[in-house]
C-alpha cells in the first residue's frame, strides 16, 4: 500500500468498514463507484488516492474505485472521507444519509 497506511492499517480500516458500514460501503460504490446496480460492496483496499471496493452485481463480483478528493496523509482523514463518500452517493442517488454520517 502507497502512503502512510501500512497493511496493518489497511486491514483495520477494512474491519470496521465492512463489519460496521456494509450498507455504506454498497451505497458508495452505487453512487461513486460506477457500479448503480451493486446489491452489495466491501472495501477490499486502500491506499492514499482512494478505496477499493468489491461490488456484487448480477451475482458477480466486480472491482469499483473511488478516489478521495486529495492524497491523504494521516490515518485520521480516512473517516472524514469515507463520510464524505456517502453523502455524495447519497446525494446522486436521492437517499437521506443517516444522521450519524459525519
Amino acid at each position: 500500500m502507497s502512503g502512510p497506511f501500512t497493511p496493518d492499517v489497511v486491514a483495520a480500516i477494512m474491519r470496521h468498514m465492512n463489519g460496521d458500514h456494509a450498507d455504506d460501503c454498497r451505497v458508495i460504490v452505487q453512487g461513486l463507484g460506477g457500479q448503480p446496480g451493486a446489491s452489495a460492496a466491501a472495501m477490499s483496499g486502500l491506499d492514499a488516492d482512494g478505496m477499493d471496493f468489491t461490488a456484487t452485481v448480477d451475482g458477480v463480483e466486480v472491482p469499483a474505485r473511488v478516489p478521495f478528493t486529495t492524497t491523504l496523509t494521516e490515518r485520521r482523514q480516512v473517516r472524514a472521507e469515507a463520510a464524505r463518500m456517502y453523502r455524495e452517493a447519497c446525494a446522486k442517488l436521492g437517499l437521506t444519509p443517516r444522521a450519524d454520517a459525519s
